[in-house]
């Protein structure tokens, strides 16, 4: 199955983010608990984690890319081979867990 990561939230009195690093490129595995990507707020630093395994398979939002609150950030999968649909719109969120330090 295809998913769209989208930008966790609410996080208080912030709309958008940063992206500031990812960790990993296109193809890599997580498992759960695996820092994906981190962001930042004009305040903080937000560390995304994944919460089941999954595969990277696009980043539609690049290092450096703003982002609002709920907006698609990738697309994982749970098989690599997976074709990936056009577009991403009605995808199934994938479920991760996040951290604003």
């Amino acid at each position: 199955m295809i998913y769209q990561m989208v930008v966790p939230g609410p996080i208080e009195d912030v709309v958008e983010v940063r992206v500031l690093e990812w960790h990993g490129d296109v193809g890599r595995t997580f498992g759960p608990g695996e820092l994906i990507v981190e962001l930042e707020t004009y305040k903080a630093l937000v560390e995304v984690r994944a919460q089941q395994a999954g595969v990277l398979r696009r980043i539609v939002c690049n290092a450096g890319e703003w982002q609002q609150i709920g907006k698609p950030l990738a697309l994982l999968a749970d098989d690599p081979a997976e074709t990936l649909p056009e577009p991403a719109a009605d995808l199934t969120a994938w479920p991760v867990a996040f951290e604003v330090n």
